[in-house]
C-alpha cells in the first residue's frame, strides 16, 4: 500500500521508510540467486550494504512494464492461493507466511520476501519470477467486508466455546485482546487508503488478536490430542478468513493506487 501510494505521487519517500522502521529499524536487501543480482543490481548474497533505499529503487525498476500490479500473497498450511508454483520465492513465501509480487499478471516480475533477522531487523530477499501468476482467486471488497463481519462474531463464539470469558479463568482474555490491537495500531495506513479497505482491515486486526490470545491460552484448556483438534478445527477458518481480507484489502488499495 505504502509502495504504490508512494509511486503514484500521494506519500513521500521518507513517508515509506518510516512505514517501514514501525516493522524493524533496520531492512537490508539482497539478491535471490546471481542472475537476479545482475538484473536489479542488489548484492548476493550478503545484504549488508543494501539497505532501504536499495528496496525502494528495486520497487520503482519493477514497476517501469505496463499493467503492473503490486500484490500482496499471504501463504498458509494448505493455502498456497496466487503464488508462482514451483518457484523459490513461493518457498520462501510459505516459510514466511508473506510476501509481494511486483510485474504484469501473466509476465516475469519480482518478488519480495521479508525474514525477520532479531529483533531489529528484516532482511528481504528480491527474486526474479519467470511468470506472474494470474489474480485468480480475486476476493472483492465487498464480499472482504461481509466475511469479516461474520469472522468477528465467530472468532467471539470461538472464546466462549473454549470457556475463556469465564471470570474463573485467570487472566481476562479481553484485556490481552486489547493490548494485541494496540500492538498492531503502530503500523500506519496511507492517508489515501478507502474507508471500506480500513473497516476490513481493522476488523481483520480484531479478530487475529483474538485468535492470537485464543492460541496462547488454550493450552491449559486442550491438553489431549481431542482437544487440541477441537480448537484447530475452530481456527483454522478464521486464519484463513483473515488472510484472505488483508490481501483483498491491501491489493485493492495498491490497485488503485497505481491506477489513479
Amino acid at each position: 500500500m505504502w509502495a504504490s501510494s508512494w509511486l503514484a505521487g500521494n506519500s513521500a519517500p521518507d513517508d515509506v521508510i518510516d512505514a517501514l522502521h514501525a516493522w524493524a529499524p533496520m531492512h537490508l536487501a539482497c539478491a535471490e540467486d546471481q542472475d537476479t543480482a545482475q538484473r536489479t543490481g542488489l548484492p548476493w548474497p550478503d545484504p549488508q550494504d543494501a539497505g532501504v533505499t536499495a528496496l525502494l529503487q528495486t520497487m520503482r525498476r519493477s514497476v517501469s512494464q505496463p499493467e503492473t500490479e503490486i500484490r500482496l500473497v499471504l501463504p498458509g498450511p494448505g493455502d498456497v492461493r496466487g503464488l508462482p508454483a514451483g518457484t523459490g520465492f513461493a518457498s520462501a513465501a510459505i516459510g514466511t507466511g508473506e510476501g509481494v509480487l511486483v510485474g504484469p499478471p501473466g509476465r516475469p516480475g519480482t518478488g519480495l520476501v521479508p525474514h525477520v533477522e532479531g529483533p531489529d531487523v528484516l532482511r528481504w530477499t528480491v527474486s526474479t519470477i519467470e511468470r506472474l501468476p494470474l489474480d485468480a482467486h480475486h476476493t472483492g471488497l465487498g464480499e472482504a467486508e461481509f466475511t469479516m463481519r461474520e469472522a468477528v462474531r465467530d472468532a467471539a463464539a470461538a472464546l466462549e466455546a473454549l470457556h475463556m470469558l469465564d471470570s474463573g479463568f485467570g487472566t481476562d482474555p479481553r484485556a490481552l485482546i486489547a493490548d494485541a490491537l494496540a500492538k498492531s495500531a503502530l503500523h500506519r495506513y496511507p492517508t489515501t487508503i478507502a474507508p471500506r479497505a480500513l473497516r476490513i482491515l481493522d476488523s481483520a486486526d480484531q479478530v487475529a488478536a483474538i485468535l492470537t490470545v485464543a492460541e496462547q491460552m488454550a493450552p491449559a484448556r486442550t491438553v489431549s490430542a481431542s482437544g487440541a483438534a477441537t480448537l484447530e478445527d475452530l481456527l483454522r477458518p478464521l486464519r484463513s478468513a483473515v488472510r484472505s481480507a488483508r490481501t483483498a484489502a491491501v491489493n485493492a488499495c495498491a490497485r488503485d493506487g497505481l491506477t489513479a
